[in-house]
């Protein structure tokens, strides 16, 4: 008896019980799990009750349990006058990987991209994850020389907003 793949599509309500487990272990995989804090309440307030969302979920669903997520939103144009589809989060479970689940999410959200009218997508790695580089590259995908990702969080966020008054 052969098994079904997975079905990629875009996540609802009713995912957000099965797609938690996967942010998370992004979180610890990616060695921030004690500063994780999402919830399903956050999940299910910031992408599936507002609109328009704070994000969307793209899942690879078995039928019986969800084994990959994509999380995106969309960047307003700038001088391209077109938007971008900005990749949050790409995980697959552990259990999953060498499905080429990874590659189907990628697929999935440049579809989106175009749907949405997107000039492109864009994501950051971390520079420790030579595996996740190679994923990306793989697909075609190229470093940006140019732009270096900054970050202002903690007591330097709020240093700069108390000192801006």
């Amino acid at each position: 008896m052969s098994q079904t793949p997975p079905t990629i599509r875009l996540a609802t309500a009713t995912d957000i019980p099965r797609l938690l487990p996967l942010m998370r272990g992004l979180a610890e995989y990616e060695h921030y799990l004690d500063v994780f804090a999402v919830t399903e309440d956050v999940l299910r307030r910031q992408g599936f009750e507002k609109s328009p969302p704070d994000f969307y979920a793209l899942v690879a669903d078995s039928g019986s349990d969800l084994l990959g997520t994509l999380v995106y939103y969309f960047l307003p144009f700038t001088a391209t006058a077109r938007p971008t589809l900005f990749i949050k989060e790409l995980y697959v479970a552990q259990e999953a990987r060498g499905q080429h689940l990874g590659e189907q999410l990628m697929a999935k959200a440049a579809q989106q991209a175009l749907e949405h009218g997107c000039g492109g997508m864009r994501w950051a790695v971390a520079d420790w994850n030579a595996g996740g580089k190679k994923f990306y590259e793989r697909l075609g995908a190229t470093p940006n020389p140019i732009w270096i990702d900054y970050g202002l969080n903690g007591e330097a966020l709020e240093r700069l907003a108390k000192d801006s008054l």
